[in-house]
């Protein structure tokens, strides 16, 4: 079973969208667990500060380390430490593999300008970006990728082929699917899928999936030559 604990200013986010579909019922069945913790619960005033001004100088405010890492400290119970960072590693499909194996996530979504860059090093904190692009915090980062990893999780989606031709499992964007009424708007599903051939619709999918992964993403391609 994955555990994921949050550590954030704005716990209320939580589960979001992770509550409904088959995240939510997942979570309801126990597959998974999720707590989400306000850091401002360690904060050493009585306002709540988790912020102050940049060393050096800039905009914004940054996350001040003796308050985050007293958070981490408290509520740390083994597996990866991970901060939703822009200029983290972009996420994979490979990576989501891996952290579907963790039983134990802790997962620190940022505010302001950022956090202070002594906590990354002192804990051996794994940054992760989901794209490249701002969000205004790490929250929403987080929930896209625990939808991620928990889907992978056994008994989650009920049918473990579910994922197994889906774009990036194999290096490759998913080939087109269709289904009734078999003709629309004069446009007719492809001849091959009503065949019942099974060989040979395999062949119209690997065919169609590599026709559209050379057109969109051939960065993808590469990566398949260089693991073959």
């Amino acid at each position: 079973m994955l555990k994921a604990k949050i550590l954030t200013i704005f716990p209320e986010i939580f589960p979001g969208f992770l509550g409904t579909s088959l995240t939510g019922k997942a979570l309801d069945e126990g597959i998974w667990q999720l707590e989400a913790v306000n850091i401002r619960d360690y904060a050493f005033d009585k306002h709540g500060s988790v912020d102050d001004t940049p060393c050096g100088g800039g905009a914004g405010m940054i996350m001040r380390p003796d308050v985050l890492g007293a958070a981490i400290e408290h509520n740390f119970e083994g597996g990866k430490i991970i901060y939703m960072s822009p200029k983290g590693k972009t996420l994979t499909q490979k990576d989501v593999h891996a952290l579907s194996q963790e039983q134990n996530l802790t997962i620190i979504c940022g505010r302001f300008e950022g956090i202070d860059e002594r906590v990354i090093e002192e804990y051996g904190i794994e940054e992760i970006s989901i794209g490249d692009y701002i969000l205004t915090g790490g929250e929403q980062a987080a929930m896209i990728m625990l939808d991620a990893v928990v889907r992978l999780l056994p008994g989650v989606l009920g049918n473990a082929q579910s994922t197994e031709n889906e774009s990036f499992e194999q290096n490759l964007l998913e080939y087109p699917q269709y289904t009734r009424p078999i003709e629309w708007k004069g446009r007719k599903v492809p001849d091959i899928l009503m065949s019942g051939h099974h060989e040979n619709i395999a062949k119209w999918q690997r065919q169609q999936a590599l026709q559209i992964t050379r057109k969109r993403r051939p960065d993808l391609l590469e990566k398949m030559l260089d693991l073959e």
